[in-house]
């Protein structure tokens, strides 16, 4: 893996772990059920796409 890709994955799973835990602060606050649901599958979602970041390393 060349130097500059390996700063694009990083990169990603920096921006991958920001929304992961932006969904996670988020669902917790919602008082509408429908809404919390789909902000935790997004959770789920951005974690799938970092573990996924991170078996490139």
């Amino acid at each position: 893996m060349t130097s500059k890709e390996l700063l694009y994955v990083e990169d990603a799973l920096g921006h991958e772990k920001f929304m992961k835990s932006c969904s996670q602060k988020t669902a917790s606050k919602l008082q509408d059920v429908n809404l919390a649901n789909y902000i935790a599958e997004l959770e789920k979602t951005h974690t799938a796409l970092y573990d996924k970041f991170l078996n490139l390393l």
